[in-house]
């Protein structure tokens, strides 16, 4: 059984499932779904045509579904879709898309938002990604599964931050980060790979292993990128990490990747 405040406004249209909580001073739009189980604490506006999944949870005062911050945006019927078991903590902000970026905004099951964290328009965001207390996101940025984005860390328009990758906090993200890698710094440069995730999530010893030395075969001085990634892809052709590290680099993409500091260079 579900409930809803006596004080919270649910617009008719709004779609609620089995158990969902609304909490006091919440307001539902009339094209919200609310998947079963979703709880709405309290001083929650979730507007638009967002749907969030089941057993998710939204704390005070986040605005959810609410038109982007772009200039370009004209009503257009964009969409905000959250995964199961999100959490989005105080103060969060999740923007839809718009006509330039898909008409979507999207984001994974299993995420956490705390506190001031936002997510602009047209990003899309994997399964288990967290962004740290006043991380934010510009449009149309990249975020791929278990990536964790620092307190206070900014990630320019079009950025793609690659699975299991670490920004360390207060960081400004302007390139792509490589899947595995961790950056920091402003403007962030790549620190190497994210060794305590890897470890955290159970990878072997003989992976991390194999990802060190792509590492260090990749930002070695010598030889172009471009030869750097054929030794590596040769050497490393039966790792899939590594080949993902590869795949991520030579894809397209609008952004340039992190590059190491001389000092964290191979």
């Amino acid at each position: 059984m579900g409930s809803i405040h006596p004080t919270a406004i649910v617009e008719d249209g709004a779609v609620l499932g089995d158990g969902v909580q609304i909490g006091p001073y919440c307001v539902v739009g009339p094209e919200v779904e609310l998947g079963h189980g979703v709880a709405l604490e309290s001083h929650v506006v979730v507007s638009g045509r967002t749907s969030i999944g089941a057993n998710s949870r939204v704390y005070p005062f986040a605005a959810v579904g609410l038109p982007p911050q772009d200039l370009k945006y004209r009503g257009e019927p964009s969409r905000l879709e959250i995964g199961c078991n999100t959490i989005v903590r105080e103060h969060v902000t999740l923007n839809p898309g718009t006509e330039g970026g898909g008409m979507v905004t999207r984001i994974g099951n299993n995420c956490l938002f705390m506190v001031g964290s936002h997510v602009a328009h047209d990003c899309l965001i994997g399964d288990h990604v967290i962004l740290v207390n006043n991380a934010t996101l510009a449009g149309h940025v990249q975020i791929d599964e278990w990536a964790i984005i620092g307190g206070l860390s900014a990630a320019h328009q079009f950025t793609w931050i690659g699975r299991h990758a670490m920004v360390g906090g207060m960081s400004g993200i302007e390139n792509d980060v490589i899947p595995y890698g961790s950056v920091i710094g402003n403007r962030a440069r790549l620190q190497g790979l994210n060794i305590v995730g890897l470890k955290r999530r159970n990878f072997s010893r003989e992976t991390i292993h194999s990802l060190r030395n792509a590492y260090r075969l990749l930002f070695a001085q010598e030889g172009t990128m471009n030869e750097r990634l054929a030794d590596v892809a040769e050497l490393f052709h039966d790792t899939e990490p590594v080949m993902e590290i590869v795949d991520f680099i030579r894809a397209d993409s609008s952004r340039p990747i992190c590059q190491p500091s001389l000092e964290h260079a191979a």
